[in-house]
Protein backbone atom coordinates (compact mmCIF):
# COMPACT_ATOMS: atom_id res chain seq x y z
CA UNK A 1 0.00 0.00 0.00
CA UNK A 2 1.39 3.48 -0.80
CA UNK A 3 2.00 5.81 2.02
CA UNK A 4 0.31 8.41 0.82
CA UNK A 5 -2.26 9.49 -2.78
CA UNK A 6 -0.69 11.38 -5.82
CA UNK A 7 -2.24 12.72 -8.27
CA UNK A 8 -1.80 11.43 -11.94
CA UNK A 9 -1.38 14.00 -14.43
CA UNK A 10 -1.22 12.50 -18.48
CA UNK A 11 1.58 13.86 -20.27
CA UNK A 12 2.16 13.21 -23.95
CA UNK A 13 5.01 10.96 -24.80
CA UNK A 14 7.07 13.36 -26.71
CA UNK A 15 8.01 17.24 -26.58
CA UNK A 16 9.52 19.78 -28.79
CA UNK A 17 12.90 18.89 -29.44
CA UNK A 18 12.29 14.81 -28.44
CA UNK A 19 12.11 12.65 -31.52
CA UNK A 20 8.78 11.44 -33.06
CA UNK A 21 7.40 8.24 -31.20
CA UNK A 22 4.46 6.34 -31.99
CA UNK A 23 5.74 3.20 -30.92
CA UNK A 24 3.04 3.09 -27.87
CA UNK A 25 0.12 3.11 -30.49
CA UNK A 26 -1.25 -0.49 -31.21
CA UNK A 27 -2.40 -0.73 -34.96
CA UNK A 28 -3.57 -3.99 -36.23
CA UNK A 29 -2.91 -4.98 -39.87
CA UNK A 30 -5.61 -3.72 -42.24
CA UNK A 31 -8.42 -6.53 -43.12
CA UNK A 32 -7.73 -7.56 -39.38
CA UNK A 33 -11.22 -6.92 -37.80
CA UNK A 34 -14.52 -8.43 -38.45
CA UNK A 35 -17.42 -7.49 -40.30
CA UNK A 36 -20.33 -8.12 -38.23
CA UNK A 37 -23.86 -7.15 -39.47
CA UNK A 38 -25.04 -4.07 -39.01
CA UNK A 39 -27.99 -5.08 -36.86
CA UNK A 40 -26.00 -6.31 -34.52
CA UNK A 41 -26.76 -5.85 -30.86
CA UNK A 42 -24.26 -3.42 -29.55
CA UNK A 43 -22.97 -5.27 -26.47
CA UNK A 44 -21.83 -7.96 -29.13
CA UNK A 45 -19.87 -5.28 -30.41
CA UNK A 46 -16.94 -4.37 -28.18
CA UNK A 47 -14.02 -5.62 -30.07
CA UNK A 48 -14.93 -3.26 -32.70
CA UNK A 49 -14.37 -0.14 -30.46
CA UNK A 50 -10.81 -1.40 -29.24
CA UNK A 51 -9.45 -2.33 -32.60
CA UNK A 52 -8.66 -0.47 -35.25
CA UNK A 53 -10.97 -0.72 -39.31
CA UNK A 54 -8.48 -0.62 -41.88
CA UNK A 55 -8.91 -1.83 -44.96
CA UNK A 56 -5.89 -0.56 -47.32
CA UNK A 57 -2.94 -2.38 -46.68
CA UNK A 58 0.96 -0.88 -47.40
CA UNK A 59 0.89 -1.56 -50.77
CA UNK A 60 -2.59 0.35 -51.37
CA UNK A 61 -4.80 -2.58 -51.98
CA UNK A 62 -8.60 -3.23 -49.99
CA UNK A 63 -8.37 -6.17 -48.03
CA UNK A 64 -10.91 -8.00 -45.15
CA UNK A 65 -14.26 -7.75 -44.89
CA UNK A 66 -14.93 -4.26 -44.68
CA UNK A 67 -13.74 -3.45 -48.21
CA UNK A 68 -16.31 -1.57 -49.47
CA UNK A 69 -17.81 -2.03 -53.61
CA UNK A 70 -17.14 1.35 -54.62
CA UNK A 71 -16.80 2.49 -58.53
CA UNK A 72 -13.78 3.64 -59.78
CA UNK A 73 -15.14 6.94 -60.77
CA UNK A 74 -16.52 7.61 -57.48
CA UNK A 75 -13.18 7.06 -55.88
CA UNK A 76 -11.71 9.47 -58.39
CA UNK A 77 -14.19 11.89 -57.24
CA UNK A 78 -13.27 11.32 -53.62
CA UNK A 79 -9.80 11.94 -54.39
CA UNK A 80 -10.69 15.21 -56.31
CA UNK A 81 -12.50 16.47 -53.17
CA UNK A 82 -9.41 15.58 -51.17
CA UNK A 83 -6.84 17.04 -53.21
CA UNK A 84 -9.11 20.29 -53.70
CA UNK A 85 -9.23 20.15 -50.09
CA UNK A 86 -5.70 20.50 -49.65
CA UNK A 87 -5.01 22.66 -52.31
CA UNK A 88 -7.58 25.48 -51.33
CA UNK A 89 -6.33 25.75 -47.94
CA UNK A 90 -2.80 25.83 -48.77
CA UNK A 91 -3.63 28.86 -50.74
CA UNK A 92 -5.79 30.57 -47.98
CA UNK A 93 -3.15 30.00 -45.30
CA UNK A 94 -0.89 31.43 -47.57
CA UNK A 95 -3.69 34.67 -48.08
CA UNK A 96 -3.38 35.02 -44.05
CA UNK A 97 -0.10 35.00 -44.15
CA UNK A 98 -0.58 38.06 -46.98
CA UNK A 99 -2.58 39.70 -44.99
CA UNK A 100 -5.86 39.20 -46.71
CA UNK A 101 -8.47 37.19 -44.24
CA UNK A 102 -8.25 37.43 -40.65
CA UNK A 103 -8.52 33.72 -39.60
CA UNK A 104 -7.87 30.26 -41.03
CA UNK A 105 -7.26 26.95 -40.04
CA UNK A 106 -6.66 23.59 -41.99
CA UNK A 107 -7.76 20.29 -42.43
CA UNK A 108 -4.49 18.33 -43.53
CA UNK A 109 -4.36 14.97 -42.79
CA UNK A 110 -8.11 14.49 -42.17
CA UNK A 111 -9.54 14.97 -45.78
CA UNK A 112 -10.88 11.25 -46.23
CA UNK A 113 -13.04 11.95 -43.37
CA UNK A 114 -15.31 14.80 -44.53
CA UNK A 115 -14.84 13.43 -48.41
CA UNK A 116 -16.08 9.71 -47.89
CA UNK A 117 -18.83 10.56 -45.06
CA UNK A 118 -20.16 13.73 -47.34
CA UNK A 119 -20.74 10.82 -50.44
CA UNK A 120 -22.09 7.92 -48.66
CA UNK A 121 -24.74 10.36 -46.95
CA UNK A 122 -27.56 11.04 -49.18
CA UNK A 123 -28.43 15.14 -49.94
CA UNK A 124 -31.41 15.44 -47.45
CA UNK A 125 -29.48 13.99 -44.54
CA UNK A 126 -28.30 16.81 -42.34
CA UNK A 127 -23.73 17.28 -41.58
CA UNK A 128 -23.31 19.19 -38.09
CA UNK A 129 -19.46 19.79 -38.70
CA UNK A 130 -16.66 21.41 -37.40
CA UNK A 131 -13.82 23.52 -38.78
CA UNK A 132 -11.60 20.20 -40.16
CA UNK A 133 -14.23 19.03 -42.81
CA UNK A 134 -14.27 21.49 -45.47
CA UNK A 135 -13.70 18.11 -47.92
CA UNK A 136 -17.32 17.69 -47.42
CA UNK A 137 -18.34 20.83 -48.90
CA UNK A 138 -15.86 19.40 -51.89
CA UNK A 139 -16.89 16.52 -52.51
CA UNK A 140 -20.31 18.18 -53.23
CA UNK A 141 -19.42 20.57 -55.60
CA UNK A 142 -19.76 23.79 -53.10
CA UNK A 143 -18.48 27.05 -54.98
CA UNK A 144 -14.84 27.88 -54.50
CA UNK A 145 -15.83 31.13 -55.30
CA UNK A 146 -18.28 31.77 -51.85
CA UNK A 147 -15.73 30.23 -49.58
CA UNK A 148 -12.54 32.60 -51.20
CA UNK A 149 -15.39 35.47 -50.50
CA UNK A 150 -16.64 34.43 -47.12
CA UNK A 151 -12.66 33.86 -46.58
CA UNK A 152 -11.83 36.97 -47.44
CA UNK A 153 -15.10 38.88 -45.47
CA UNK A 154 -15.98 40.69 -48.76
CA UNK A 155 -19.35 42.37 -50.10
CA UNK A 156 -20.16 38.77 -51.60
CA UNK A 157 -19.50 37.01 -48.47
CA UNK A 158 -22.72 34.49 -48.62
CA UNK A 159 -23.15 34.64 -45.16
CA UNK A 160 -23.27 38.05 -45.60
CA UNK A 161 -20.69 38.77 -42.54
CA UNK A 162 -22.69 36.84 -40.22
CA UNK A 163 -20.06 34.15 -39.40
CA UNK A 164 -16.11 33.94 -38.97
CA UNK A 165 -14.16 33.33 -42.18
CA UNK A 166 -13.77 29.37 -42.13
CA UNK A 167 -17.46 28.61 -40.20
CA UNK A 168 -19.32 27.55 -43.43
CA UNK A 169 -22.97 27.55 -43.79
CA UNK A 170 -24.52 25.66 -46.64
CA UNK A 171 -27.77 24.25 -45.77
CA UNK A 172 -28.42 22.67 -49.57
CA UNK A 173 -25.68 20.84 -48.99
CA UNK A 174 -26.49 19.39 -46.03
CA UNK A 175 -23.78 21.25 -44.06
CA UNK A 176 -25.38 22.82 -40.89
CA UNK A 177 -23.71 26.23 -39.83
CA UNK A 178 -20.35 26.08 -38.06
CA UNK A 179 -20.07 26.45 -34.51
CA UNK A 180 -16.81 27.31 -32.78
CA UNK A 181 -18.10 25.21 -29.43
CA UNK A 182 -17.51 21.94 -30.85
CA UNK A 183 -19.49 20.35 -27.94
CA UNK A 184 -22.58 21.74 -29.46
CA UNK A 185 -22.50 19.39 -32.75
CA UNK A 186 -23.45 16.43 -31.20
CA UNK A 187 -26.55 17.97 -29.03
CA UNK A 188 -27.59 19.86 -32.65
CA UNK A 189 -27.52 16.82 -33.98
CA UNK A 190 -29.06 14.28 -31.98
CA UNK A 191 -31.65 16.95 -31.57
CA UNK A 192 -32.48 17.17 -35.67
CA UNK A 193 -32.46 13.51 -35.91
CA UNK A 194 -34.86 12.88 -33.43
CA UNK A 195 -36.84 15.57 -35.02
CA UNK A 196 -36.87 14.08 -38.46
CA UNK A 197 -37.80 10.42 -36.39
CA UNK A 198 -40.57 12.25 -34.84
CA UNK A 199 -42.26 13.41 -37.92
CA UNK A 200 -41.55 9.84 -39.57
CA UNK A 201 -39.27 11.82 -41.97
CA UNK A 202 -36.34 9.79 -44.04
CA UNK A 203 -33.37 11.87 -43.07
CA UNK A 204 -30.26 10.95 -40.66
CA UNK A 205 -28.17 13.72 -39.04
CA UNK A 206 -24.27 13.36 -38.47
CA UNK A 207 -22.22 15.32 -36.07
CA UNK A 208 -18.34 15.85 -35.55
CA UNK A 209 -16.66 16.81 -32.45
CA UNK A 210 -12.86 16.62 -32.01
CA UNK A 211 -11.54 13.98 -28.99
CA UNK A 212 -10.87 17.27 -26.67
CA UNK A 213 -14.84 17.86 -26.57
CA UNK A 214 -15.75 14.27 -25.45
CA UNK A 215 -14.71 15.59 -21.69
CA UNK A 216 -17.09 18.46 -21.76
CA UNK A 217 -20.86 17.53 -20.41
CA UNK A 218 -22.66 18.63 -24.25
CA UNK A 219 -21.11 14.93 -25.57
CA UNK A 220 -22.40 12.88 -22.56
CA UNK A 221 -25.77 14.64 -22.56
CA UNK A 222 -26.02 13.99 -26.36
CA UNK A 223 -25.12 10.37 -26.46
CA UNK A 224 -27.33 9.85 -23.37
CA UNK A 225 -30.65 11.18 -25.67
CA UNK A 226 -29.12 9.38 -28.88
CA UNK A 227 -29.60 6.13 -26.74
CA UNK A 228 -32.72 6.82 -25.25
CA UNK A 229 -34.76 8.00 -28.11
CA UNK A 230 -33.04 5.33 -30.42
CA UNK A 231 -31.81 8.59 -32.43
CA UNK A 232 -30.82 8.47 -36.24
CA UNK A 233 -27.68 9.88 -35.67
CA UNK A 234 -24.25 8.69 -36.26
CA UNK A 235 -21.99 10.62 -34.01
CA UNK A 236 -18.09 11.13 -35.29
CA UNK A 237 -15.40 11.88 -32.76
CA UNK A 238 -12.06 12.78 -34.49
CA UNK A 239 -9.56 11.72 -32.80
CA UNK A 240 -6.29 13.38 -34.34
CA UNK A 241 -4.48 13.32 -30.94
CA UNK A 242 -4.29 16.88 -30.03
CA UNK A 243 -7.02 19.43 -28.77
CA UNK A 244 -5.55 22.91 -29.67
CA UNK A 245 -2.29 22.43 -27.26
CA UNK A 246 -3.48 19.70 -25.03
CA UNK A 247 -2.77 16.09 -25.63
CA UNK A 248 -5.52 13.36 -26.00
CA UNK A 249 -4.55 11.93 -22.66
CA UNK A 250 -6.05 14.85 -21.22
CA UNK A 251 -9.03 13.65 -22.38
CA UNK A 252 -8.60 10.05 -21.34
CA UNK A 253 -7.26 8.59 -24.61
CA UNK A 254 -4.59 6.95 -21.88
CA UNK A 255 -7.12 5.08 -20.34
CA UNK A 256 -9.86 3.72 -23.03
CA UNK A 257 -10.05 4.50 -26.72
CA UNK A 258 -12.78 7.28 -27.54
CA UNK A 259 -15.10 4.85 -29.74
CA UNK A 260 -15.19 2.65 -26.35
CA UNK A 261 -16.86 5.20 -24.08
CA UNK A 262 -20.47 4.50 -26.30
CA UNK A 263 -20.26 1.01 -24.19
CA UNK A 264 -21.47 3.17 -21.23
CA UNK A 265 -25.04 3.70 -23.57
CA UNK A 266 -25.69 0.88 -25.32
CA UNK A 267 -24.44 2.54 -28.19
CA UNK A 268 -22.02 0.14 -30.62
CA UNK A 269 -18.64 2.47 -31.07
CA UNK A 270 -16.58 1.68 -33.99
CA UNK A 271 -12.85 2.60 -33.85
CA UNK A 272 -11.64 3.65 -37.67
CA UNK A 273 -8.67 4.34 -39.27
CA UNK A 274 -9.53 8.36 -40.63
CA UNK A 275 -6.62 8.21 -42.90
CA UNK A 276 -8.61 5.34 -45.28
CA UNK A 277 -10.69 6.27 -47.20
CA UNK A 278 -11.90 3.17 -47.92
CA UNK A 279 -12.38 2.56 -44.21
CA UNK A 280 -14.10 5.58 -43.28
CA UNK A 281 -16.51 4.87 -46.29
CA UNK A 282 -17.72 1.06 -44.65
CA UNK A 283 -18.13 2.25 -41.37
CA UNK A 284 -20.33 4.81 -42.35
CA UNK A 285 -22.05 2.70 -44.99
CA UNK A 286 -22.72 1.05 -41.72
CA UNK A 287 -23.53 3.24 -39.19
CA UNK A 288 -26.31 4.53 -42.11
CA UNK A 289 -27.78 1.14 -42.57
CA UNK A 290 -28.55 0.92 -38.50
CA UNK A 291 -29.86 4.19 -39.00
CA UNK A 292 -32.42 3.71 -41.24
CA UNK A 293 -33.29 0.34 -39.81
CA UNK A 294 -34.70 2.27 -36.94
CA UNK A 295 -32.05 0.44 -35.09
CA UNK A 296 -30.33 4.15 -33.53
CA UNK A 297 -27.19 5.96 -33.28
CA UNK A 298 -23.47 4.79 -33.40
CA UNK A 299 -20.44 6.27 -32.58
CA UNK A 300 -17.76 6.25 -34.36
CA UNK A 301 -13.84 7.12 -33.36
CA UNK A 302 -11.90 8.51 -36.14
CA UNK A 303 -8.09 7.45 -35.51
CA UNK A 304 -5.91 10.49 -37.61
CA UNK A 305 -3.36 13.37 -36.89
CA UNK A 306 -4.00 16.96 -37.04
CA UNK A 307 -0.80 17.53 -39.43
CA UNK A 308 -0.86 21.49 -39.81
CA UNK A 309 -1.59 23.69 -36.26
CA UNK A 310 -4.84 24.19 -34.80
CA UNK A 311 -5.10 27.49 -36.53
CA UNK A 312 -3.02 30.57 -38.00
CA UNK A 313 -3.30 31.71 -34.30
CA UNK A 314 -1.49 27.95 -33.29
CA UNK A 315 2.77 27.24 -32.68
CA UNK A 316 2.18 23.38 -33.19
CA UNK A 317 5.96 23.87 -32.88
CA UNK A 318 5.64 24.66 -29.39
CA UNK A 319 4.06 21.42 -27.94
CA UNK A 320 5.22 18.36 -30.05
CA UNK A 321 8.22 17.48 -32.25
CA UNK A 322 8.69 19.71 -35.18
CA UNK A 323 8.14 16.96 -37.57
CA UNK A 324 6.00 14.58 -35.89
CA UNK A 325 3.51 14.55 -38.81
CA UNK A 326 6.18 12.98 -41.22
CA UNK A 327 6.25 10.04 -38.45
CA UNK A 328 2.00 9.56 -38.62
CA UNK A 329 2.30 5.81 -38.70
CA UNK A 330 -1.42 5.59 -40.42
CA UNK A 331 0.43 7.69 -43.43
CA UNK A 332 -1.23 10.38 -45.75
CA UNK A 333 -4.79 9.84 -47.01
CA UNK A 334 -4.38 11.67 -50.06
CA UNK A 335 -1.61 9.39 -50.87
CA UNK A 336 -2.94 6.32 -49.76
CA UNK A 337 -5.97 6.53 -51.64
CA UNK A 338 -4.18 7.90 -55.09
CA UNK A 339 -1.98 4.54 -54.47
CA UNK A 340 -5.06 2.49 -54.22
CA UNK A 341 -6.49 4.00 -57.50
CA UNK A 342 -2.96 3.01 -59.08
CA UNK A 343 -3.15 -0.37 -57.78
CA UNK A 344 -6.25 -1.39 -59.39
CA UNK A 345 -5.05 0.21 -62.38
CA UNK A 346 -7.91 3.25 -62.55
CA UNK A 347 -4.94 6.01 -61.96
CA UNK A 348 -0.75 6.53 -63.05
CA UNK A 349 1.58 9.32 -61.70
CA UNK A 350 1.22 11.42 -64.89
CA UNK A 351 -2.51 11.72 -64.55
CA UNK A 352 -2.24 12.32 -61.05
CA UNK A 353 0.06 15.39 -61.66
CA UNK A 354 -2.23 16.67 -64.29
CA UNK A 355 -5.18 16.84 -62.35
CA UNK A 356 -3.49 18.60 -59.36
CA UNK A 357 -2.17 21.15 -61.87
CA UNK A 358 -5.88 21.73 -63.11
CA UNK A 359 -7.13 21.70 -59.66
CA UNK A 360 -4.53 24.38 -58.53
CA UNK A 361 -5.50 26.65 -61.42
CA UNK A 362 -9.48 26.44 -60.25
CA UNK A 363 -7.94 27.34 -57.03
CA UNK A 364 -5.89 30.09 -58.10
CA UNK A 365 -8.46 31.39 -60.54
CA UNK A 366 -11.44 31.65 -57.69
CA UNK A 367 -8.79 33.56 -55.23
CA UNK A 368 -7.98 36.06 -57.76
CA UNK A 369 -11.22 36.49 -58.37
CA UNK A 370 -12.19 37.11 -54.46
CA UNK A 371 -9.54 39.59 -54.89
CA UNK A 372 -10.76 41.49 -56.98
CA UNK A 373 -14.07 41.38 -55.07
CA UNK A 374 -11.97 42.49 -52.14
CA UNK A 375 -9.96 41.18 -49.10
CA UNK A 376 -9.79 41.97 -45.44
CA UNK A 377 -11.09 45.55 -45.22
CA UNK A 378 -11.17 46.33 -48.62
CA UNK A 379 -15.16 45.75 -49.24
CA UNK A 380 -17.89 44.24 -46.74
CA UNK A 381 -21.52 43.56 -46.87
CA UNK A 382 -23.42 46.66 -46.46
CA UNK A 383 -24.03 47.54 -42.72
CA UNK A 384 -28.34 46.90 -43.60
CA UNK A 385 -27.77 43.58 -43.67
CA UNK A 386 -27.11 42.60 -39.81
CA UNK A 387 -31.01 43.62 -39.60
CA UNK A 388 -31.90 40.74 -42.02
CA UNK A 389 -32.76 37.69 -40.60
CA UNK A 390 -32.88 38.43 -37.11
CA UNK A 391 -36.85 38.62 -36.72
CA UNK A 392 -39.81 37.56 -38.75
CA UNK A 393 -41.64 40.70 -38.87
CA UNK A 394 -39.14 43.69 -37.25
CA UNK A 395 -39.97 45.18 -34.07
CA UNK A 396 -40.06 48.89 -32.90
CA UNK A 397 -36.37 49.10 -31.77
CA UNK A 398 -35.01 47.50 -35.07
CA UNK A 399 -37.12 50.00 -36.78
CA UNK A 400 -35.59 52.54 -35.14
CA UNK A 401 -32.18 51.69 -35.30
CA UNK A 402 -32.26 51.24 -38.75
CA UNK A 403 -33.57 54.94 -39.21
CA UNK A 404 -30.80 56.20 -36.82
CA UNK A 405 -28.63 54.71 -39.52
CA UNK A 406 -30.07 55.79 -42.48
CA UNK A 407 -30.80 52.54 -44.35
Amino acid sequence: MAEHLTLHIPKPPTRPGDAPDFSHLQIPPAGALPRPDSATPARELRDLSDGLIRVLDGEGYAVGAWTPTIEPQRLRDGLRAMLLTRLFEERMFRSHRQGKTSFFMKSTGEEAIGAAQSMVLSPRDMCFPTYRVLSWLMARGYPLNDLVNQIFSNERDPLRGRQLPILYSARAYGFYSLSGNLGSRFGHAVGWAMASAYKGDDSLALAYIGEGSTAEGDFHEALTFASVYHAPVILCVTNNQWAISSFAGIAGAQEATFAAKAAGYGLPGLRVDGNDFLAVWAATEWAVARARANLGATLIEFFTYRAAGHSTSDDPGRYRPADEAAHWPLGDPIVRLKQHLIAIGEWDEARNIQFEAELSEMVRSAAKEGEAVGTLGKSKPPVSEMFEGVFERPDWRVIEQRKELGV
